[in-house]
């Protein structure tokens, strides 16, 4: 039967939508769910991204069966900013049949071309901050939260239709050293000689004073990165709403001056991924407990975000702030690291994670296609 591409046009829809991906990876054991109170959220008018952006979401039925599904963004500010006609495709799932992959796609670009679009790059969300590429290297590893964990299958499929790799991401894992490097220890005490302190917390209330001087700080230092569009305050408030009841206040680093203005900063957070597994992305009734939970019995430290003012590289504060975070990996009984993803060409970021002998896990890949 010839597959059918329906638009999304109401809640039942975007029901359909946001659950298909659990049906088509339900005896996928390293696929995780997404925290389903946040999915709802991100796909609604709170979330701010929508008032500069054009999007669509596809569904694709076989037989009146829904089998796969794909969204389709315009993020005007960023193409505004860079002078590109880009449109994206993102959040592609589908079962094992290119015919399903081959209309989406298809329906996608169609889109794209009626917004007056020249090319198409994926997968791709808003921003960098949502999962991006498809798995082409680790699939027998688990996932973690804000990555993306495809079947092998789906990469063939996209290829197949004339995408090309655009860049490609790296993920590292590394084991928490039991002796600290002798090159950190020196290059720490060369930052705090020159005033530079890293503020630590034990409380979210502490943290909070300083959520939108570390975003200003994203929004200097990030604009290198491909797909990145600065954040507004709503947008500020938005994200950090969306994660800081999954933070602890304990791997949060933020290096400041005498002054108290942060200059870099650090976010990390163990990981979660069994205790969503166990809830299956439901946070109700039981479900947080049993996230929550698995914070205490995880040996993974899985790093977020981070970043450093340009002009003050190289003076050592990464290393300040990366000796506080292994400090407190350890008292938390830590034993491994997750790098989350590093642009292939990230060579400065890359270098601090072999610095400690860590090893590429799994590779990501974003592709793209002329319109």
């Amino acid at each position: 039967m010839e597959i059918q591409i329906r638009a999304v046009k109401n809640r039942r829809d975007l029901r359909t939508y946001i659950y298909l991906p659990e049906k088509i990876h339900q005896n996928h054991k390293n696929w995780l769910h997404p925290i389903y109170s946040d999915e709802w959220t991100f796909y609604s008018p709170k979330n701010k991204v929508y008032s500069y952006s054009d999007t669509i979401l596809f569904l694709a039925y076989d037989g009146g069966r829904p089998v796969g599904r794909v969204m389709g963004i315009v993020n005007r500010k960023y193409n505004e900013a860079n002078n590109v006609n880009q449109a994206r495709f993102c959040f592609l799932e589908c079962e094992n049949n290119r015919a399903i992959s081959k209309a989406l796609l298809q329906k996608v670009e169609e889109w794209a071309r009626s917004k007056g679009m020249a090319e198409m790059v994926g997968p791709f969300g808003f921003s960098d901050k949502e999962p991006q590429g498809l798995l082409i290297e680790g699939f027998d590893e688990p996932t973690v939260i804000v990555t993306n964990h495809s079947f092998a299958y789906l990469k063939d499929f996209v290829e197949l239709e004339g995408y090309l790799p655009k860049l490609d991401l790296v993920q590292y894992k590394v084991r928490v050293p039991d002796v600290m490097p002798e090159i950190y220890k020196r290059a720490s005490e060369r930052s705090a000689k020159n005033g530079y302190i890293v503020k630590e917390f034990t409380k979210r209330s502490e943290v909070r004073p300083y959520i939108h001087p570390v975003f200003h700080l994203i929004n200097q230092t990030y604009t290198h990165i491909f797909g990145f569009a600065a954040f507004d305050e709503k947008e500020m408030d938005f994200f950090a709403n969306r994660y800081i009841y999954l933070l602890d206040p304990r791997l949060i680093k933020v290096v400041v001056n005498p002054q108290n203005e942060p200059l870099g900063f650090v976010i990390a957070m163990p990981d979660i991924s069994d205790g969503i597994r166990k809830a299956k992305g439901r946070l109700f009734p039981f479900g947080i407990i049993k996230i929550l939970q698995s914070r205490k019995h995880t040996l993974q430290l899985n790093l977020l975000l981070g970043a450093i003012k340009p002009e003050f590289r190289h003076k050592g504060l990464d290393t300040l702030m990366a000796i506080k975070m292994l400090e407190s990996a350890k008292e938390l009984g830590l034993e491994v690291i997750d790098s989350h993803l590093i642009m292939e060409e990230n060579r400065p970021m890359r270098a601090e994670m072999e610095r400690l002998s860590a090893k590429i896990y799994k590779r990501y890949r974003v592709y793209q296609k002329k319109l």
